[in-house]
């Protein structure tokens, strides 16, 4: 299907020409238009949607338009006769009558006899009518594009930016109505449906925020709160729409939450869902406090979203509840419909954000693998159930390894006899011992319904007044780890969450940590996340210093925070990540490589491959998926993975004592690889089926076998023979930044640098450098160039930007207009001079080099080009 915005800017294009030709009617000259877009929004629904003009009398008159569904089609045979259409009828006027007055007519009020459900317009505005909770008509979601006729009409003089204002919400407002009374019994569309509202709401959001003359925003005070709470910034604009969407993400699932323990409850409620009355569900302190400060008239009211809660209330109350938590409850469900909504929701967030669905069978697998640590290597007999181990994932999502952990200890006690005291040794652990960090509410929010809904599973739920609540706390888990000083915050329940969280970080033992670390930073927001954490890494006592940047990726960071509490302050314990697997040999982490091999006893490498980048490939040739793919559902991360097991008992302190144990699940279906993983659980050993590795220090220490002919470490190093290299200019922008012709890139760039050329119009003709990117503020860096004034006469070089394909490039030296300029690198570019240009680590085979004489591109080599000038300037 195509876009909203394209699909509704047709619908206002053929509204223009229809009403230019000056022969129309007010009314049904409209029906083409109207009935185009309803067939191409009703087309992308499962099951679709289509509309029937005409609509045949029933006893009340003819609607201009019936809603069926395709499975009201015969195929073959005759048709039934007087079929209702399943999804409603439509009542049309001119855009000079008033849609809410015509809602109140004698005719719509008979339709809605009969069809009980009409959607009434008049091409500008568009109000559903519908049933309230007792069955009485009520009008139900409405959606306006122009105040009045006169306005309508000039805004349709120009129809692509009258839909680029207007397409998507009135898009997604149509794909709720036409799916109005869609059965709700899958977990799938209800997200999409609540991801729907959701966006309705952000749009609100922006809108109001925006609007020239606009106040301080309504969310202000919960900005500063939260950017104290976490030690964040929202920075710039990118930080604004990050705050927005996930305050959004938040009230909705809370929303959402707070209707699950209210459906679950016993007996089940026979009344209607109220969304006002959600905090009563919300069992843990700040989420009721989030909740009540996002849900607060004064902030809701201003901002539009009263009415968008009440329609998403709604939603909720049509679900097939019984039907609904048949789906719900398999296989960690919680945690699957979180990824759903967000891609729905806003997929380049959640592509940014890196959630994806984790497979349980990968969380089930290292949480058995820590437990058999526990008792194999730290000779704690009862895993996971001891008392004594406090366990800790710090950054924990959606939950899914609380929930195991949880499931784990339950299994662990069954054998004990323990009878009814089971339920109370896992409240207990729920409660005072297993602990979750999360620095994103929307996902710590899941997470409390997760852990929360596994503990009734295993008999034994948390208290509903609120009494008890599960060991989560919305903290940033890189920071707070040592005593300081700290200030009130302005919302009390934040600041007795950070005191909590800290409370954990500093005086708990704790034995285990386990999970899956972030892998990049979030855009817009400046994370106070003790950057020095990987600096232990970055010197090195008998290997090479470190090269390149991995050592910035933030896992590095978790690992580094996992590594000092275990083996520096506890002093023993179990680290347990999944992560992306480039550590176990890059040339950025030997530090990180030795430094383990002294702090650690014995260390488990599960190589679980799947590297999409590099197209890696299994043993038998098919393509290797990565390990977090599901098939019909996500396609997964596309870096490669690794389990790291890494175990202290606090008794080896010789180095014969430590060991390193790798193994490979190669599989080339991701399915396979985890089915492999698990029955890998049944060795009675914990390290069968590994290989002991001995590491070279002479390669950096790899964690994985390497392949060498002997007479390798006899030849000079490249980085021997040419100590100095610079890594190729990034331009990030090369639809704007890059030609073959220099006179159309002069021109481009003029009209880039011309004060006399609005943002808007350098948008229009190149959207690319307008386009707001992590870390690159299109709007402020313009204004910064334009302040400085340009553009540069010698920025005008010719650019080796692929093999054999030399040309031109503007080179800015300042802001980020290109995204890595290298400044250090440009100087060395000069007449007569050579430069070689390598690659650090090839996809699968070694590719040769290249000679130019020109600054050289990133993308020049695969996987990213190390340039390496002949003479220095």
């Amino acid at each position: 299907m195509r876009t909203f915005a394209r699909v509704v800017e047709d619908y206002l294009g053929d509204l223009r020409r229809v009403r230019a030709s000056g022969g129309a009617t007010g009314e049904r000259s409209g029906y083409g238009p109207l009935a185009n877009l309803l067939n191409e929004v009703g087309g992308g629904l499962k099951p679709k949607v289509f509309c029937v003009g005409e609509l045949a009398d029933q006893g009340v008159g003819h609607p201009d338009f019936g809603l069926f569904a395709a499975r009201q089609v015969q195929r073959g045979g005759h048709p039934k006769d007087d079929q209702l259409p399943e999804h409603g009828v439509v009542e049309v006027k001119s855009a000079e009558d008033d849609a809410w007055l015509t809602a109140e007519s004698e005719q719509v009020s008979n339709y809605w006899g009969r069809y009980r459900l009409v959607l009434v317009t008049n091409y500008r505005d568009f109000l559903l009518v519908g049933e309230d909770a007792n069955g009485a008509p009520a009008r139900l979601e409405s959606f306006r594009l122009a105040a009045d006729a006169e306005d309508f009409e000039r805004q349709l003089e120009k129809p692509r930016a009258f839909a680029g204002r207007v397409g998507v919400g009135l898009g997604e407002y149509l794909r709720r109505v036409l799916s109005h009374r869609a059965r709700l019994a899958e977990p799938r569309d209800l997200a999409d449906l609540l991801a729907s509202h959701a966006r309705d709401a952000l749009a609100r959001v922006e809108a109001a925020e925006d609007e020239p003359g606009a106040t301080a925003s309504p969310l202000a005070t919960v900005r500063a709160a939260l950017e104290e709470a976490l030690g964040v910034q929202f920075e710039g604009e990118p930080g604004a729409r990050f705050f927005r969407s996930t305050l959004v993400q938040t009230l909705f699932y809370g929303v959402f939450s707070a209707w699950v323990l209210w459906a679950r409850q016993t007996p089940a409620p026979t009344a209607a869902f109220n969304w006002h009355e959600a905090v009563w569900h919300l069992r843990a302190p700040v989420l009721r406090a989030l909740f009540q400060q996002l849900s607060d008239p004064g902030r809701l009211q201003p901002l539009g979203l009263v009415e968008v809660l009440d329609w998403t209330a709604g939603a909720l109350n049509r679900v097939e509840r019984e039907a609904f938590f048949a789906r719900f409850n398999e296989g960690q469900a919680v945690t699957y419909f979180y990824e759903p909504f967000l891609r729905a929701f806003d997929p380049a967030l959640r592509k940014q954000l890196g959630v994806w669905y984790t497979p349980p069978e990968v969380v089930r697998y290292m949480v058995a693998r820590v437990d058999k640590a526990l008792k194999d290597d730290l000779g704690i007999a009862d895993g996971l159930a001891a008392e004594n181990v406090y366990v800790l994932d710090p950054c924990c999502g959606t939950g899914a390894y609380l929930a195991e952990t949880l499931r784990r200890i339950a299994a662990n006690l069954e054998g004990q006899a323990l009878g009814a005291l089971t339920g109370a040794r896992v409240k207990q652990a729920a409660t005072e011992r297993v602990f979750g960090f999360e620095i994103m509410p929307a996902p710590f929010v899941v997470a409390h319904l997760q852990v929360g809904l596994t503990m009734q599973d295993l008999d034994a739920p948390l208290a509903e007044d609120g009494a008890e609540r599960a060991g989560i706390f919305l903290t940033n888990a890189l920071t707070g780890w040592e005593p300081q000083k700290q200030k009130l915050l302005a919302i009390p329940e934040l600041t007795e969450e950070r005191d909590r969280a800290e409370e954990v970080k500093q005086n708990k033992p704790i034995l285990v940590i386990l999970g899956n670390p972030p892998y990049n930073g979030f855009a817009g927001m400046a994370v106070d996340e003790e950057r020095d954490l990987s600096d232990a890494y970055r010197t090195t006592r008998r290997v090479r210093r470190p090269e390149g940047q991995g050592l910035n990726d933030l896992y590095v960071r978790f690992f580094r925070m996992a590594e000092r509490r275990i083996a520096e302050k506890t002093g023993q314990g179990v680290v347990c990540f999944i992560s992306n697997y480039s550590w176990l040999d890059s040339l950025s982490c030997p530090g990180m490589r030795e430094r383990y091999l002294e702090a650690f006893d014995r260390i488990r490498v599960d190589n679980l491959h799947g590297d999409r980048i590099i197209s890696e490939y299994a043993p038998d040739g098919r393509t290797s998926e990565t390990v977090f793919a599901i098939q019909g559902q996500s396609t997964g991360i596309r870096i490669g993975t690794a389990i790291a097991l890494l175990s202290k008992s606090g008794n080896a302190t010789s180095p014969k004592h430590r060991h390193i144990w790798y193994r490979d699940f190669g599989q080339a279906r991701a399915e396979e690889r985890r089915l492999a993983m698990l029955e890998s659980l049944d060795t009675v050993a914990i390290d069968g089926g590994y290989s002991k590795l001995e590491p070279d220090s002479r390669l950096g220490l790899p964690f994985k076998p390497v392949a060498v002919s002997p007479d390798w470490f006899h030849w000079p190093m490249l980085p021997d023979l040419f100590p100095t290299s610079f890594p190729g200019v990034k331009t990030s922008r090369d639809a704007f930044l890059v030609d073959i012709d220099v006179e159309r890139l002069r021109k481009r760039v003029a009209e880039y640098f011309d004060p006399d050329v609005s943002h808007e119009e350098v948008a229009r003709r190149n959207p690319g450098v307008m386009r707001n990117r992590q870390r690159f503020d299109a709007r402020a860096i313009r204004d910064e160039l334009l302040r400085r004034g340009g553009p540069s006469r010698s920025g005008f070089v010719r650019y080796a930007y692929r093999p054999f394909d030399t040309r031109w490039l503007y080179w800015e030296r300042d802001t980020k207009l290109l995204d890595e300029k290298r400044a250090e690198y440009q100087p060395h570019v000069f007449g007569g001079n050579l430069c070689l240009v390598s690659q650090q680590k090839p996809r699968r085979e070694w590719s040769p080099p290249q000679v130019i004489s020109h600054i050289g591109c990133i993308d020049l080599k695969d996987r990213s080009a190390t340039c390496v000038p002949a003479w220095l300037s």
